[in-house]
């Protein structure tokens, strides 16, 4: 890659990630429903991952899951019962989300469309069963304190809203990193070489 296209991709990517974060942290109210909101900076981290490969996904996901921990720690009870702020889970959480989507339904699939709302849908999931889990084990065994969570709450009210809203979010990130984004044609050349067949056109929306 010359310094022209590294620069452009770079530029790219850091437009994106300080809009993306911006707005999910300065505007949760409009993209929220039934209490849960739409994790943008999550799907744009398992896209990134998805479409353009794992060192990208890693790269943008320490500098996501960093801004996050930054403007956006999640809460939790301390020992003592005090609420307190965490920190590292975001930057974990947001490595782990760019490993999974650059390792699942990719080069075989031919990072589709179909396939890319499919990764979404499965690390949200994943992020929130283990994120209820992580919650309970806490409030339960390491501050004393008790998970009220009914199995609707946690299953309808919370897991199938937040797919459900990341799923929205996804389809104009997909447009836009297809033809708005860091790679000129919407393709990583370093990806479509060890695409199955050697397709060149391997990112189909």
């Amino acid at each position: 890659m010359n310094k022209v296209k590294l620069v452009r991709k770079i530029l790219v990517y850091a437009i994106y990630v300080v809009f993306l974060v911006c707005f999910q942290v300065s505007f949760p109210d409009k993209i929220s429903f039934d209490a849960q909101i739409a994790d943008i900076m999550f799907v744009f981290v398992s896209l990134v991952a998805y479409y353009y490969g794992l060192w990208d996904g890693i790269i943008v996901g320490l500098v996501v899951g960093i801004l996050r921990d930054c403007f956006a720690a999640p809460a939790i009870l301390s020992f003592n019962g005090d609420i307190a702020t965490s920190v590292g889970i975001g930057s974990l959480s947001m490595f782990l989300v760019a490993v999974f989507s650059a390792s699942v339904f990719t080069v075989k699939m031919h990072r589709k469309f179909s396939f890319a709302l499919i990764t979404v849908a499965t690390c949200s999931v994943i992020y929130k069963i283990l994120g209820h889990g992580a919650i309970k084990l806490w409030t339960t065994v390491f501050s004393s304190a008790s998970y009220s969570l009914s199995f609707k709450q946690v299953v309808v009210d919370s897991i199938l809203v937040q797919v459900l809203l990341n799923l929205i979010c996804a389809i104009p990130l997909i447009l836009l990193l297809r033809f708005a984004g860091p790679y000129s044609g919407g393709v990583n050349p370093a990806l479509s070489k060890n695409d199955t067949g050697g397709n060149q056109s391997w990112l189909t929306v």
